[in-house]
């Protein structure tokens, strides 16, 4: 496993947890941190249910489900981080944000350890620069669900070294995924490419070309799609797609990928997709039913 032993993850939502997941699972000791002691149980709990899916299907023994299980730590300080290899960013995204969390990490590392951030849209370059060693820095996207998506962008800053992305590189290989290696542009290759779907099929909404049943229907029996994009933005969450397009929209600086109008303002009534029971679609039914 080359020079990466300990991998540090920040963040126990739905993202952070699954790279814990498949760190734990791939033979690393993980570390997972957040501000809630209560957030990291629920992370450590959804993982060993995921985990005993695996079981269940013939992926995982039971026998290494526990010892992966038992190579997971958890705290609520980032102190718990002084010996980790690597530590792996999978906040919210939010660039304010992400940078504050890492001027406050990179005291509590030790000189060697490599950052990573697992941002889907947001300059690599910049978020390095708010560390005291861009050259150790670099965008590791993991595609959600973690443990079930096979693809890893790997993007490097400016800055970012050889030595840097040959290690990250060794351990995406390491944890069975295939990496996919991006130019640090405003939101990589997948949501590049993504995002700007989703968003027109917002627009094909709002413009009452369609209704969501029928949109997402014409996508998945049209183009051969496993989820309709409604149904996939509600999956990834409506603001994190808002921020992505956000940030294409001010990056590239061209209208096509202005976000739509409905897009905001679902968002600003909180009705983000299925983390919060309605976004396109109402979760409250069983089976979810559209909103429009």
């Amino acid at each position: 496993m080359s020079t990466i032993k300990k991998i540090g993850v920040i963040g126990a939502g739905q993202m952070g947890s699954g790279i814990a997941h498949v760190c734990a699972q791939a033979g690393y000791e993980v570390v997972i941190s957040d501000i809630s002691t209560e957030i990291l149980q629920k992370s450590v709990a959804a993982i060993s249910k995921n985990m005993d899916r695996q079981v269940q299907k013939g992926k995982l023994t039971e026998a290494d489900k526990t010892a992966a299980i038992a190579r997971i730590s958890t705290g609520s300080d980032l102190s718990v981080f002084h010996d980790a290899d690597l530590v792996v960013e999978a906040a919210t995204e939010n660039e304010a944000l992400k940078r504050e969390i890492f001027k406050k990490l990179v005291p509590n590392l030790k000189p060697e350890a490599l950052i990573a951030t697992n941002t889907s849209s947001i300059s690599i370059t910049r978020l390095a620069a708010s560390t005291d060693r861009p050259s150790k820095f670099m965008g590791m996207h993991f595609m959600n669900p973690v443990p079930v998506m096979q693809l890893v962008e790997l993007i490097r800053g400016i800055a970012t070294d050889e030595a840097t992305f040959n290690a990250i590189s060794e351990l995406t290989a390491n944890i069975g995924k295939t990496a996919a290696v991006a130019e640090d542009f405003p939101a990589f290759i997948v949501n590049r490419i993504l995002l700007p779907m989703i968003n027109e099929a917002v627009y094909t909404l709002y413009e009452g070309v369609g209704g969501v049943q029928a949109i997402d229907t014409a996508l998945k029996l049209g183009a051969n799609h496993p989820m309709g994009p409604l149904e996939l933005a509600d999956f990834i969450g409506l603001d994190t797609c808002l921020a992505v397009m956000q940030v294409l929209y001010e990056g590239l600086a061209d209208s096509k990928y202005r976000p739509c109008p409905l897009l905001v303002k679902y968002v600003e009534a909180g009705w983000v997709g299925r983390k919060v029971g309605r976004g396109f679609y109402d979760y409250s039914k069983n089976p979810p039913v559209p909103t429009r």
